[in-house]
């Protein structure tokens, strides 16, 4: 997947620009503030339909501005040529692909592939479950999204439909009834969906391990531990619902179920209850991030675009080598970060395309 051609208006300080970039390493160099991660910004965007850094009403409209506009054109498998657009006011928006409108943000995000690994990266690991499941349902998405076996993504959709039902009967106290049928709906969904995830985290495991002892051989050897989000070793999806049934209902929300899975890292060096180390986590996260990627490549025969942000500050020098090398031997588009050239630049090999940002500005810069 190539990226041939960026548009960005009214997106945080950056100056309505269009960008086209390199098919290998694209090298963006500014200032702190200059506006260069806000341009990685605008890719992901495409990609999940909010900012690495929050939400789009959380600051990423330009201030003084009512909505920000991102289009993107961009080659995808043996020439397909393809156009996203959108348009996003914080809570309205408006989207385009292959010039036909959107009814759902996640079609749009679903045809655009890319992974993003930004200073907040280490939190894949630490904190609420939200961002794993975004990893395992990523990956779902763009793997079976063009297949003819689309199932996860209406799988996922259809789950999600019938706990919004569920959450709304059990505020409004609804009888036994109406529960039940939305824990149905649930249950029809929610196990094979679960299915699903659990097999596409076995597949990655061999990738993850390749990548850890590579990027991390001190923690020993990593394994995805899967959570399914219910004690699904002791019962069922339906009987969980029914025995969570009148917690929920003084909640006012559902507790248990796929909407709460998760997963852990288990390293083969190191105590189960150790905490990782910021730099550990880092590390961690990233080779999650590699496998999903190599994955993604085994299975569509090309590699989503990689946005590293800030790359000379959150790994060293023989870290960056590493990662890079791994990146250009598969031809994967990369775009880096940096307030000036990585070190580790000067080790590898090929064409590097050269940007420059000041004062939300970007040109080419043949001098960097």
């Amino acid at each position: 997947m190539r990226l041939l051609r960026l548009t960005v208006a009214r997106l945080r300080n950056l100056q309505p620009l269009e960008v086209r970039p390199a098919p290998g390493l694209n090298l963006v160099i500014g200032d702190n503030g200059a506006g260069k991660t806000s341009l990685l910004e605008a890719i992901h965007l495409l990609a999940y339909g909010r900012s690495f850094r929050g939400r789009v009403r959380d600051g990423l409209i330009r201030t003084g501005a009512v909505d920000l506009e991102v289009f993107a054109e961009w080659e995808q498998g043996e020439g397909r040529l393809r156009r996203a657009g959108l348009q996003h006011g914080g809570q309205a928006w408006r989207g385009r692909l292959d010039g036909e409108p959107v009814r759902q943000l996640g079609d749009l995000c679903a045809a655009f592939a890319a992974l993003t690994f930004e200073p907040g990266s280490h939190a894949l690991l630490g904190g609420g479950g939200e961002p794993r499941r975004r990893y395992l349902d990523w990956g779902l998405f763009h793997v079976e999204r063009e297949t003819a076996d689309a199932s996860f993504f209406l799988l996922w959709r259809r789950y999600a439909r019938a706990l919004k039902q569920r959450n709304a009967a059990l505020r409004l106290g609804a009888d036994v009834t109406q529960l039940e049928a939305w824990e149905q709906e649930m249950v029809a969904a929610g196990e094979p969906l679960t299915r699903h995830r659990e097999a596409y985290l076995e597949r990655l495991q061999t990738a993850l391990a390749r990548c850890t002892e590579e990027l991390s051989p001190s923690l020993g050897t990593a394994r995805f531990q899967f959570q399914p989000g219910w004690r699904r070793e002791q019962m069922s999806l339906a009987d969980a619902l029914l025995l969570g049934r009148e917690r929920d209902r003084a909640s006012g929300y559902t507790s248990t179920g796929p909407h709460r899975a998760d997963w852990r890292l288990a390293h083969g060096g190191r105590p189960a209850d150790e905490a990782l180390s910021r730099g550990q986590a880092k590390l961690s996260a990233l080779a999650c991030l590699l496998a999903q990627a190599e994955d993604y490549a085994a299975h569509r025969g090309q590699w989503p675009v990689v946005l590293l942000d800030d790359l000379a500050a959150e790994l060293d020098q023989a870290h960056q080598r590493r990662l890079l090398a791994r990146l250009q031997a598969g031809q994967a588009q990369v775009f880096v970060t940096g307030t000036e050239p990585p070190a580790s630049l000067a080790e590898i090999t090929g064409p590097v395309e050269r940007f420059h940002v000041e004062h939300g500005n970007i040109s080419r810069n043949t001098n960097l």
